[in-house]
């Protein structure tokens, strides 16, 4: 009876986990999408500013759980990776650390890695989306690690969890569906489509039903592995290099948001309000047959100007 006991407790609690996810919102790009940002961010130190690396390795050294970084790199197959790339992998455990820390108390922000502009098709005042005072949001998040990370008044400590979340944040905010919330009949105000985490769709006729969030947030890549990652990472860089993006003119964190995410988000993710999505988690509408193949680029481009500008604002930050 107590062994019947023990694991009808156990089913119950994976029950109950798995029912608590499922009706949490989506987080940014996947790890492995974040992980690509951050190497991005390296080489480009690396290349033009190595000294930002060392001030930022010393700081993050005293992470309060750097210890579940060097975990991570012991378990990695060492005979396959040189020392010498320890942080190299650090940036890219800096940049998923965000969702690593999810549910714990301490460190967990929900709401820091989005902020939902509505977008309502049928409303021409959507051109500029306005922010809402007081929202603990992605860009409340940006100022306040920042600030934390620019004060002398703060331990090392806090600026090297401050440090990984604006890893993350310049990540989540590069992600078109983490600026927008769609308002139609089918998804009514206050909380439309969440994002696209309640926006379900299929790729093809015989794919899972999945969130229209999720497509977007899996669109760089689908493996934690170093290798595939760092690989990645170069692979985009070289397609979208610094010269050939003017974009990077825009410098403020907002506009990335507003200007950019919320408008991608209207025409390339909502295709203008035309894409059909469904209520049902179970029975997604059909992509458009060339959406996938359309949007990959966009998400590539997204992620080396998320690279890119992380490697800005960590110059700015620590720069001679």
């Amino acid at each position: 009876m107590l062994k019947l006991h023990s694991f009808a407790k156990v089913a119950l609690l994976t029950a109950l986990s798995t029912t608590l996810i499922l009706q949490n919102p989506a987080f940014a790009w996947n790890k492995a999408g974040h992980m690509v940002s951050g190497a991005i961010a390296y080489r480009e130190l690396l290349q033009n500013h190595q000294e930002v690396i060392e001030k930022m390795v010393a700081i993050l050294k005293e992470h309060p759980e750097y210890s579940k970084f060097e975990e991570q790199w012991k378990s990695l197959n060492q005979s396959n990776i040189s020392a010498e790339n320890k942080n190299l992998y650090l940036f890219m455990w800096a940049a998923k650390w965000a969702d690593e820390a999810r549910g714990n108390q301490t460190f967990d922000h929900p709401t820091w890695h989005y902020i939902n502009f509505p977008y309502q098709p049928s409303n021409a005042s959507n051109s500029i989306p306005r922010e809402i005072a007081g929202e603990e949001n992605i860009l409340y998040a940006f100022k306040k690690n920042f600030d934390i990370v620019q004060s002398s008044a703060t331990s090392n400590s806090e600026k090297a969890v401050a440090i990984c979340w604006l890893f993350h944040l310049l990540g989540d905010v590069h992600q078109p569906l983490h600026t927008t919330k769609l308002i139609t009949n089918q998804y009514p105000e206050p909380e439309g489509d969440r994002g696209g985490t309640r926006f379900y769709i299929r790729v093809k006729p015989d794919s899972q039903t999945i969130s229209l969030h999720k497509f977007w947030d899996d669109l760089i890549l689908g493996s934690e592995n170093f290798q595939t990652v760092r690989n990645t990472a170069t692979k985009i860089r070289a397609s979208y290099q610094r010269s050939k993006l003017p974009e990077l003119r825009e410098t403020q964190f907002n506009n990335w948001a507003k200007l950019e995410s919320f408008n991608i988000a209207k025409q390339k993710a909502y295709l203008n309000g035309k894409l059909s999505g469904s209520t049902d988690k179970n029975n997604g509408k059909l992509l458009p047959p060339n959406y996938a193949a359309t949007a990959k680029p966009i998400a590539e481009r997204r992620m080396s100007l998320a690279g890119y500008r992380l490697a800005d604002v960590l110059n700015k930050l620590f720069g001679k």
